[in-house]
């Protein structure tokens, strides 16, 4: 019996002594496996500052020409020359198209001869005034009026002396009266001579201009941007021809939210950038701005003028302009690199002892190598500038 029962305990201990190897084992390795506390993270924490900053109104718009016109011919005609292509630079009256000028020519020429033979009757030469009593035909009725008048004072003063009779005397008054009507009648007709001889300058001037008209001109000097005609087509008065663009300076034309509408004034700088030229901005100051809001927007219309002597900017391109506004406001400054932004939310970490704080911030303007925080963070409160991506809320920091 008794060793019955030794022989139960032998057994016992042997099965609890695996049981008591394994929770030592275990209780080992939970004690190995335990993590050690994070090491502190250095952050090298700045103090918000507030100062004065400027402020800008931000806009779009694009950019077109300063001044764009659709060239049209004055006279009809086939077109003889067209020396241009899209995309030539052009002066000032220089010669786009050029349009046959048989016909004018021919009608020149005609009119400047009727001019002068109107002129060749009234006595008139090139560079002197028009004189009515310097025509041939009113001087001759007025020497034959002279001479009637001269008859007629003699034989009244003969009258008087009763040498000749009361009917000679009629006669010679008759003949006066019919001398001094024939010299009204030329000077009448001498007139209405000079009035046809300013008709027929006029059509000379008209028959000129035809014949000037048969070369279209560059209304302004800068850049074809289409033609629109080719030699051998024909065209009518009216017709466009070409489209002629100045792109020195160009203006930006950009629209400005209403709230904006009282800091906006002639004569503002103006900054800007476009797609093409990634990185790069150009300037500009405000030229012209809208007498009124477009209603539909309820924003208003403001035009900057862009200097373009190199040419590398061109009408169309899209612009994401800045405008300085006049007055200088307060703004809570940090570090660039104390803000952290991800899908499009900001925050800091603002120092508070041994750890920091997460804040949700909002930025606003950027001063060289600072940002504005408009909302969010007091001046004064210190932010972490270092190892900004290694940070969360409450982690410790040395």
């Amino acid at each position: 019996m008794n060793r019955g029962i030794a022989h139960v305990f032998l057994a016992a201990l042997l099965f609890a002594a695996p049981l008591a190897t394994v929770a030592c084992s275990a209780g080992d390795a939970k004690g190995k496996d335990q993590p050690a506390a994070p090491a502190a993270v250095a952050v090298a924490p700045v103090p918000a500052v507030e100062q004065p900053i400027a402020r800008f109104i931000r806009a779009t718009g694009t950019l077109m020409a300063e001044e764009q016109a659709d060239v049209a011919a004055e006279t009809g005609g086939r077109i003889v020359s067209a020396p241009v292509e899209r995309g030539t630079p052009v002066t000032t009256g220089a010669e786009l198209v050029r349009i046959s000028s048989t016909e004018t020519d021919a009608q020149l020429k005609e009119a400047e001869a009727n001019a002068a033979q109107i002129e060749a009757r009234l006595g008139i030469t090139a560079g002197t005034p028009f004189d009515i009593n310097a025509v041939p035909e009113v001087q001759n009725a007025k020497s034959s009026f002279e001479l009637a008048q001269s008859e007629f004072t003699r034989i009244k003063s003969l009258l008087d002396q009763r040498v000749v009779s009361q009917s000679e005397y009629d006669q010679r008054r008759t003949q006066m009266e019919a001398a001094r009507q024939q010299f009204e009648s030329a000077k009448n007709g001498a007139s209405q001579q000079y009035q046809s001889l300013q008709a027929a300058r006029a059509r000379v001037s008209l028959a000129r201009k035809a014949s000037a008209d048969t070369v279209v001109r560059a209304p302004f000097g800068g850049i074809v941007a289409e033609r629109l005609v080719a030699v051998g087509d024909y065209v009518t008065k009216g017709m466009k021809v070409a489209t002629v663009v100045r792109v020195n300076p160009l203006r930006v034309q950009l629209t400005i939210p209403e709230q904006f509408v009282s800091a906006i004034a002639v004569g503002q700088p103006v900054t800007f950038e476009v797609d093409a030229y990634a990185g790069r901005q150009f300037e500009g100051r405000v030229k012209y701005v809208s007498p009124s809001l477009q209603a539909a927007q309820r924003a208003l219309t403001v035009e900057a003028l862009v200097p373009n002597g190199n040419g590398v900017l061109k009408p169309g391109l899209f612009a994401t302009a800045r405008i300085e506004q006049p007055a200088r406001t307060p703004g809570v400054l940090v570090p660039h690199d104390a803000v952290q932004t991800s899908a499009g939310t900001s925050r800091v970490y603002v120092v508070n002892g041994d750890h920091v704080d997460e804040r949700i911030v909002t930025t606003g303007e950027t001063v060289g190598g600072l940002l504005e925080i408009t909302k969010g963070l007091k001046a004064g409160e210190k932010v972490a500038t270092k190892n900004v991506a290694q940070l969360a809320d409450g982690i410790k920091i040395s």
